[in-house]
């Protein structure tokens, strides 16, 4: 996690190729099989590091793949799982995102549909409130304006 941790702040920074490359790496040594929790972050931030929406598309789907996994292969604690939940609205998110890059409505449609039925489990705080405004952004460009 330290490892994806660096490469993200690579990407934060501004060097995507960099970034691109790192995650690649740690993807080739935890693979499709790897742990879940580790798959779905690294997932995440690979789709981030993306130029073509497709590819991004590709590893948002992942990451919520990974996380699905998460949820039914480890048991987790009630702190753990409650942070989970939390994802859930972000995950959703991106994919809305990516389909109206890709220009396809009605799955953006329903990736915030399912954001918003899952940001009950986001707090009230910085995080909880950017991903609902986000989910209202996305929802604006759903809907042409």
């Amino acid at each position: 996690m330290t490892r994806i941790g660096q490469a993200a702040m690579l990407l934060h920074g501004g060097d995507r190729e960099e970034a691109r490359n790192r995650f690649g790496a740690l993807w080739a040594e935890i693979g499709e099989t790897g742990d879940p929790l580790q798959r779905c972050t690294l997932a995440h931030y690979l789709a981030d590091a993306q130029d073509d929406p497709g590819d991004e598309l590709a590893w948002d789907l992942r990451a919520l793949a990974a996380a699905d996994s998460l949820a039914q292969e480890r048991p987790v604690d009630r702190g753990a799982a409650l942070a989970l939940a939390a994802l859930y609205p972000a995950l959703h998110l991106d994919l809305a995102a990516d389909y109206v890059k890709l220009q396809d409505p009605g799955a953006a449609r329903l990736h915030l549909a399912r954001a918003r039925g899952a940001s009950g489990a986001l707090r009230d705080d910085g995080y909880g409130r950017g991903v609902r405004a986000a989910i209202e952004r996305v929802a604006r460009q759903v809907d042409g304006g």
